[in-house]
């Protein structure tokens, strides 16, 4: 039944497939091969939607994951964690990682010139990955790094999101001062277009904050806790 606390589009969240919204996730600076075989393993056994790793492990994961039963996403960041690489630098980064199987890429806004009102290259570098993106039938995912914006920087990051028509916008690297919070969350929500889609990460680490994220508008969880939430341990 359709939830008037939700856009149109938005499926209603049931217990059942909590594991469909996670991108089960490691980035940590000392993540070894054999940590990256371990989330592959806990995605194939609990059906995450997504494993998330730096680009240097796309390759692997895409190994480890090639007879799994059911499609687990590959994702891998771009721009990560500043976001201040230069476009170049981001495009040559998304076209690897697409080329090596990413199929979802979580690219970092340049805050630096967000923070400089340069809207208009924000939003130029956006549509470039986007289209990249789209063109190899993969999804884009904006982090904003919320912790650093205030409410019309929210406001105008999200619509600079929506005209550059990015997959989800994300609220955080994991590496700022702050995770997400289920305001913040709510208020992406009611900014941005039905189509744009949001994905919560940063400090996610309980079925309770998991199912805070989700009430609030999000479809997708980033987290490295993925197992403990969906077992509830």
């Amino acid at each position: 039944m359709w939830n008037p606390a939700f856009p149109a589009g938005f499926s209603v969240f049931n217990m059942d497939n909590l594991s469909s919204y996670i991108d089960h996730t490691l980035l940590s600076a000392t993540a070894s091969e054999t940590d990256i075989r371990k989330i592959c393993e806990e995605a194939w056994i609990h059906q995450f939607k997504a494993v998330c790793v730096a680009p240097v492990y796309v390759p692997y994961v895409m190994e480890m994951l090639e007879f799994c039963p059911i499609k687990i996403e590959t994702a891998t960041v771009i721009g990560f964690p500043m976001g201040y690489s230069t476009t170049a630098t981001k495009l040559f980064e998304a076209r690897e990682a697409l080329q090596n199987g990413a199929t979802e890429l979580d690219v970092v806004m340049n805050l630096s010139q967000f923070k400089s009102m340069a809207y208009l290259s924000v939003r130029e570098e956006l549509i470039q990955l986007a289209d990249l993106a789209h063109e190899q039938n993969a999804l884009l995912k904006v982090i904003i790094e919320t912790a650093y914006l205030d409410s019309f920087d929210l406001y105008t990051a999200c619509e600079i999101c929506a005209e550059a028509k990015v997959d989800f916008v994300k609220t955080s690297t994991g590496f700022g001062p702050g995770g997400a919070d289920a305001e913040t969350v709510r208020k992406m929500r009611s900014i941005l277009p039905a189509e744009v889609k949001i994905k919560a990460s940063g400090g996610i680490k309980t079925y309770e904050q998991a199912i805070a994220m989700i009430e609030a508008g999000a479809e997708r969880i980033g987290t490295s806790s993925g197992v403990a939430i969906v077992t509830r341990a």
